[in-house]
């Protein structure tokens, strides 16, 4: 059997956790936790750097009768079946191996810290991972945790929010649990990006800066969430219990904006979700990028029109959602914008090749492009092609009802839409531009 001990925030280890560390023969933990820890003499130890060496390390102990003469303890920090050890443990040595003693996690720590709830936050791990989706979830879900890691701390996570978002505050938690050392710091991302944090970061938390009341002198004084309630599901917001809205939910332009139909189709080839970043490129309305982040995506909207501009942070607002609104015209607007995992094109003109062709290069799994324009579709699939990508496509042609006098009813044409999808055979590495 191996014990693994959450030594949590700075609590004391409990009483049963204290015998399971007198009856060890070998232990293993960050250099912090083994020299806290109070060990007997005669204890075998292992500090943990790179996992594989310390998992064959356990495993010959185990293979050389060790784990029959006394017991294994892994001590590792908070909560350890929570983005922790227990996973790496457990397909190395089976669940019924373990024996886990859970402690209070970094992130249940830092709500705590500053007086928060956190059922309804998104929790995404940076550490050893790629940050880009990091930064994807704080741009689009106004309460998120962040684990942090090397490369990927308050510098990274708020250089990359800098640029990429507004609205939004970090609280970076430091060496929670440790009375000498421990702060919790509220920032802007730009803060955050000009300063080095240090490696006793425990957790960033990113929230809407428009919770935060007018005078900004406390964490605690937050307001409710505008589309706040009782909380069921524990995590971000349920998805959208429908999609593909008529064009009347959003404020547009002499009806230009994609039709309900349309969207439909291009919703279920973008693929948007959560950690996502969607770009809606010659966005009108912004239709698409609203319900792509209504679905947890990071979502940009490119507009070439002012007035558009307006109208598609008019939206988010009206819908509850993050989207980023970027004045200028593709392709050379696009330079400026972190690389998206999918992008809807939609309008378009003589430079539709351009911009199609901008997108591929940059997208990491989807480009769906709407055209109204028979002439447009063949430069626009060969873009697509060109760049790698597997196409194919639809002419959609759809009637709806519409009244009739004499209270009966007719069906009313609407414009046939031309709608093709690249997608790339196989996507690129994570870790890429963010």
């Amino acid at each position: 059997m191996i014990t693994v001990i959450g030594t949590g925030t700075g609590a004391p280890l409990p009483p049963d956790a204290r015998t399971a560390l007198a009856d060890a023969g070998l232990v293993v933990g960050a250099r912090r936790h083994l020299d806290a820890a109070g060990l007997p003499d005669g204890v075998e130890r292992i500090v943990l750097g790179p996992l594989a060496p310390a998992l064959d390390a356990i495993e010959a102990w185990c293979a050389a009768g060790g784990e029959g003469r006394s017991r294994i303890v892994v001590l590792a920090s908070g909560d350890p079946g929570f983005f922790g050890i227990v996973r790496v443990l457990a397909e190395r040595f089976g669940s019924g191996a373990l024996d886990v003693r859970a402690g209070v996690s970094s992130v249940a720590g830092a709500f705590a810290r500053v007086g928060l709830e956190w059922d309804d936050a998104v929790v995404v791990s940076a550490h050893g991972r790629d940050l880009r989706t990091a930064v994807n979830v704080c741009r689009a879900h106004p309460k998120v945790a962040v684990l942090t890691g090397p490369g990927a701390g308050p510098a990274e996570l708020g250089a990359e929010l800098a640029h990429a978002t507004t609205g939004r505050t970090l609280v970076v938690a430091t060496a929670l649990g440790d009375p000498a050392r421990e702060s919790v710091e509220r920032v802007t991302p730009a803060e955050a990006a000009a300063r080095d944090w240090g490696t006793a970061v425990s957790v960033v938390l990113c929230l809407e800066t428009a919770r935060l009341t007018p005078d900004h002198t406390d964490l605690t004084d937050l307001a409710p969430h505008p589309t706040s309630g009782p909380v069921t599901i524990a995590g971000p917001r349920p998805g959208p219990d429908r999609w593909a809205l008529e064009e009347d939910a959003f404020a547009h332009r002499d009806s230009m904006i994609t039709k309900f139909e349309v969207r439909a189709l291009a919703l279920g080839r973008l693929g948007p979700r959560t950690g996502d970043l969607v770009w809606d490129v010659g966005a009108g309305s912004g239709s698409v990028a609203v319900e792509c982040a209504r679905f947890g995506a990071a979502a940009v909207a490119v507009e070439k029109s002012a007035d558009g501009v307006a109208r598609i942070r008019a939206n988010a607002e009206t819908h509850g959602v993050s989207v980023q609104a970027v004045h200028g015209s593709a392709p050379a607007v696009l330079a400026e914008l972190p690389d998206p995992d999918a992008v809807f094109v939609g309008g378009g003109g003589a430079e539709l090749p351009a911009v199609v062709t901008a997108c591929a290069l940059r997208a990491r799994r989807a480009v769906v492009v709407a055209m109204a324009a028979l002439d447009r579709v063949p430069a626009a699939r060969a873009a697509l092609t060109g760049a790698g990508y597997t196409c194919d496509g639809v002419l959609l042609q759809s009637s709806r009802l519409a009244p009739l006098p004499g209270d009966v009813t007719r069906l009313a044409a609407a414009n046939p839409v031309f709608l093709l999808w690249g997608t790339r055979p196989t996507p690129p590495l994570r870790g890429a531009n963010l």
